[in-house]
């Protein structure tokens, strides 16, 4: 008889548990026995952590998203659109507005809402920072808020438009009125408006900033907002909030304050419909519901309760679980793991033994405080390291979510698109150079190595093996600089291969790497006059070495000049990595056998003006450039290169994201190639794609 797993709430503890489920039954050989349904009001999960950037417009909206169906794609997790108004807990069946839905066991994930305590106008007034509708609301409120006071003549009716107060100094408070207080000065210098006509409060009746933190920080905190014109007004107790003003208590006094915009982040409390559920269940502060060691509801084994809308105090500890992302990811794998032994009647239920990692906090997008680590040793992360670790911990979250599509997404959005240097690296990865302005040297590296292919093949590539002369000349250079030969008959060796494959030393130091001749020309003739003299003599006569550095024995670096260094010019000076695992490879594999060599030949020519056409015509641009790459470390790894053929390394890195979508058949190709993909079942279900 098939068992029936329903998810109410699609928010981050919600997600998880429905990805970790459908990995679980895919495992079990019953598979077909067990179904999941997920149901949320919405067709996306939004990322709630980061509804502050949205408002204050330094990311897009849509970077918030993250599409269900995206993410369930290719999973037995079946995607249902609707809300849910109540639970018939003894019928087991979830009720919404569009259908019902039979259950044997449920999960509750349905997240939280904010919390007003009571204070009279505070719902009706004040602008929210709890759903993605809340944050584009907000975005469009402000911006609209300084295009009309910068059409405003009175200074009184300019200054209570411009005055912002944001209740709650908790995560969501600093966080939000830190973004703001960034956003200001781009705002003012957009509209034309004195940034000293722009007031910006934080209120709460905190003796401190962020008590989760430690003293230490959260007076950093306090700093930092004080520092970017924000005003904390602390201890102080809000008691109402009109269409025009807020008004709090501090020190026994009631204070008015003009407020053209109040922003309500002083806490949540759990989703109605858990609250709801609560009146079965038994129910705890904050519309919490109490839950067993194994999550399970403490009225009922068959449900479960994760993230936001459990109420669970850990062993040794004094305090519930806190609400946030870390109890909701953890919470997830505990709920999944135990649904699965109770179905199957198989393994051990697991007892949920969190283990939190720490707290950070962003205040606009340069500046973060954090005090993380493990939970018997934390720290505190400067500034440039706090920020560093949260986007490192958002993108552990979108692996677990939607892989590489979102990561990509948010990288994008965090770092490579940024407006007004909005990021804690600045604007310095952000796109502001017109692509089109590359095509030319898209174009020129192309020719240049369809040129280099055309040549090989005009000296014999696809006839002859020209390997051994091809690295073995090579070789012979820089071994007789770097005096590497110990005896004379090594040396002449060395020297006769020299004379006998001059073409071969052509190609290792020219033809392969787009080298001057004139070099190989002396080490050729070097290398000749080494027959009958010392080792040593011949290399003092052949060039310099500048740098010969072992890593570990893995690899050389060697930069050599083929001349003395005051005659020597660019094209004089090469560099090769040597590389003894590559070198064995070489010797043992390619070298020994004809027809590897010229088998191996032919994909170097062949490659070379693949890559060089595709350049040209901007085609498959990113992988052609990836690929040059891949050629240009082969040559650095066996041949090595002159460093004035280095331009090519730069170029294929400059050409690499982009640079064929402008001027270039990808504009054209890639957008239809891009929808093909993505609608591969093994590609939705890895994420290997973008949109």
């Amino acid at each position: 008889m098939e068992k029936r797993i329903v998810i109410v709430g699609a928010g981050y503890s919600g997600i998880l548990t429905a990805k970790k489920l459908a990995k679980k039954i895919k495992k079990l050989k019953k598979q077909n026995d067990i179904s999941v349904t997920i149901i949320d009001k919405n067709p996306f999960h939004t990322m709630l952590t980061e509804l502050h950037e949205v408002a204050a417009n330094r990311v897009d909206e849509d970077s918030i998203k993250i599409s269900l169906n995206k993410v369930f794609a290719g999973r037995k997790v079946d995607v249902k659109l609707d809300t849910v108004t109540s639970i018939d807990f003894a019928n087991k069946t979830v009720i919404g507005e569009n259908e019902s839905y039979k259950y044997d066991y449920i999960v509750l994930s349905a997240g939280s809402k904010p919390t007003f305590f009571g204070v009279p106008g505070a719902e009706e007034f004040s602008f929210k920072l709890w759903s993605y509708e809340d944050s584009v609301v907000l975005k469009d409120h402000i911006q609209n808020i300084f295009r009309k006071a910068a059409c405003e003549p009175k200074a009184e009716v300019r200054k209570k438009l411009l005055s912002f107060y944001v209740v709650g100094a908790g995560f969501t408070g600093v966080e939000m009125v830190g973004e703001l207080a960034e956003y200001v000065p781009f705002l003012c210098e957009k509209y034309d408006i004195n940034k000293k006509e722009v007031t910006m409060f934080n209120v709460d009746g905190l003796s401190r900033p962020i008590p989760n933190l430690p003293e230490k920080l959260s007076n950093k905190v306090s700093r930092r907002l004080e520092k970017m014109g924000v005003k904390l007004i602390l201890n102080a107790m809000v008691s109402g909030v009109g269409s025009d003003f807020i008004e709090y208590k501090q020190n026994d006094k009631t204070i008015r304050g003009t407020a053209g915009t109040v922003i309500w982040a002083a806490g949540i409390q759990s989703a109605d419909v858990t609250q709801e559920a609560g009146k079965t269940l038994e129910l705890t502060r904050g519309g919490r519901i109490q839950v067993d060691t194994y999550l399970r509801s403490v009225k009922d084994e068959s449900v479960y309760i994760t993230g936001d809308n459990m109420y669970y105090v850990p062993e040794g500890e004094e305090r519930p679980v806190p609400q946030m992302v870390e109890n909701c990811e953890q919470s997830a794998h505990t709920a999944a793991h135990n649904i699965i032994c109770a179905i199957t009647g198989q393994g051990h239920m697991e007892v949920y033994k969190p283990a939190f990692h720490g707290v950070m906090v962003c205040i606009g997008g340069r500046y973060g405080v954090a005090h993380v680590g493990l939970p018997n040793f934390m720290f505190s992360l400067p500034s440039f390291l706090a920020m560093f670790a949260k986007h490192f911990i958002n993108i552990v979250y979108f692996i677990q979510v939607l892989g590489w599509n979102k990561i990509f997404s948010y990288l994008k959005h965090e770092f490579f698109t940024i407006r007004n240097c909005r990021s804690f690296v600045g604007g310095h990865f952000s796109n502001r150079t017109p692509s089109f302005l590359l095509m030319p040297l898209r174009v020129w590296l192309g020719a240049v190595w369809v040129f280099e292919g055309i040549l090989k093949i005009v000296e014999g590539w696809f006839t002859d093996p020209k390997l051994t002369g091809f690295f073995g000349g090579a070789d012979a250079w820089y071994n007789s600089i770097l005096g590497i030969a110990t005896a004379s008959t090594d040396a002449a060796t060395a020297a006769t291969g020299a004379v006998e494959t001059t073409a071969a030393v052509a190609d290792a130091t020219s033809a392969a790497t787009g080298a001057a001749a004139a070099p190989v020309a002396d080490a050729v003739t070097a290398a000749t006059g080494a027959v009958g003299e010392a080792v040593g003599e011949a290399a003092k006569a052949i060039g310099e070495v500048l740098i010969n550095f072992d890593f570990l024995g893995l690899f050389k670096m060697i930069l050599i000049s083929g001349k003395d260094l005051a005659e020597s010019k660019i094209g004089d000076y090469a560099f090769k990595l040597d590389v003894p695992l590559m070198n064995w490879f070489v010797d043992s594999f390619i070298l020994p056998n004809d027809n590897i060599q010229l088998a191996m030949q032919i994909f170097i020519v062949v490659a070379e003006i693949l890559v060089g056409l595709a350049l040209i015509g901007g085609l498959f641009n990113t992988p052609a450039s990836a690929f040059s790459l891949v050629l240009q470390f082969m040559f650095v790894c066996t041949t090595g290169l002159y460093l004035n053929t280095f331009w090519m390394i730069f170029a294929s890195i400059a050409v690499l994201i982009g640079g064929g979508r402008t001027l270039g058949l990808d504009y054209y190709a890639m957008p239809k190639l891009k929808n093909l993909w993505k609608k591969l079942p093994i590609v939705r279900k890895l994420y290997i794609y973008n949109d």
